[in-house]
């Protein structure tokens, strides 16, 4: 699978927009919209390492809350 749709994907599975994302993961949203956009790739890691946190935290998104709303203000990336 393209790793633009994979990340895209995973961030959808929380039901999170891009901004929230990158908030609660701590990640530069200038970095997700150009994993997203296919302008430059993830690290391999980067990629296991999401997958596994969001399926062990159970941020998958559950019905029509969001399950991460819960645990979202744990810390917050400067912007």
């Amino acid at each position: 699978m393209d790793e633009s749709v994979k990340i895209r994907e995973l961030r959808e599975s929380t039901g999170m927009n891009r901004k929230e994302f990158c908030r609660y993961f701590r990640i530069p949203y200038r970095t997700v919209t150009d994993w997203e956009r296919d302008e430059r790739h993830a690290p391999e890691y980067v990629m296991r390492l999401l997958e596994y946190y969001i399926r062990t935290e159970g941020l998958v998104r559950d019905g029509k809350e969001a399950v991460y709303e819960k645990t979202v203000d744990r810390g917050r990336y400067a912007e």
